[in-house]
């Protein structure tokens, strides 16, 4: 397909949508969904990344929403790649923040929820490419904290959880480890370029995200890992080099001629 060069005009702007999930610098999708769209980049595919948030307390305004929801729509806009940040599910957070806005990590609640989670992912991708008249070329999954806990157990058994929702690229940015099984899956379920980043002064999350690119790498899953010199959360830098790493990983398929 031939790579887009300009975002086509809005062509379904859906009613105005009334919720307290998204910040002013995004678009409400839905009730639980938010969205950046971009012009697309100069002589790139038309891409989309879903990004999954960390634990969100039930309240309209809090720090964690607008870090996060913040920090999703100023690299949409630098990349020129469209972004959605679904809304999490309230009940399946931590034991401290058990009620709080968060997705599945444990594996009852994970074979239990995630069908009707990626069809909601799916449902709010066909939404937005309704309002931009075109598909986009290229689905990623990212996710912070939480997010990224879940999405390395997604991306392990991405053949099957992630029917219906075909996922280009990952990235787990300060969390993330090695699921049950991590080696065994990964080597049975096909490759896709995983970005994993995290924090020099997050030691939990730092020493699972190493252990998640153990896995891949010992699976042969094209990674990139980077260490930077944070604490805990969401920051610019890991989608900025996730999204190079996706699109470097893109124009090596183009050559080689996948």
């Amino acid at each position: 397909m031939p790579a887009s060069v300009s975002a086509p005009g809005p062509t379904a702007l859906p009613a105005r949508v009334v919720t307290d999930w998204c910040v002013e610098s995004l678009t409400a999708l839905d009730e639980d969904a938010c969205y950046a769209l971009p012009n697309v980049a100069p002589g790139r595919p038309r891409r989309l990344i879903v990004y999954l948030h960390g634990i969100i307390p039930p309240v309209p305004d809090s720090p964690q929403k607008h870090t996060v929801e913040g920090t999703v729509s100023r690299a949409s806009l630098r990349a020129g790649v469209a972004a959605i940040v679904p809304r999490g599910r309230r009940g399946v957070g931590p034991p401290q923040a058990r009620d709080w806005w968060a997705w599945p990590t444990t594996a009852g609640a994970i074979a239990a929820l995630t069908p009707a989670i990626v069809a909601r992912w799916a449902d709010a991708k066909r939404k937005l490419e309704s309002i931009v008249g075109a598909a986009f070329d290229r689905t990623y999954l990212a996710g912070s904290s939480n997010g990224a806990y879940y999405l390395a157990a997604l991306a392990a058994r991405a053949d099957r959880l992630l029917e219906g929702f075909p996922v280009d690229g990952f990235g787990a940015m300060s969390g993330g480890a090695a699921p049950g099984g991590a080696f065994e899956a990964f080597a049975k379920t096909a490759p896709r370029p995983f970005y994993v980043g995290f924090g020099a002064y997050d030691e939990e999350s730092k020493a699972n995200a190493r252990s998640l690119v153990a896995a891949l790498q010992a699976a042969h899953w094209p990674v990139r890992a980077a260490e930077h010199p944070f604490g805990h959360g969401a920051n610019e830098v890991y989608l900025d080099e996730a999204i190079e790493f996706w699109a470097a990983a893109d124009d090596g398929a183009e050559t080689d001629g996948h």
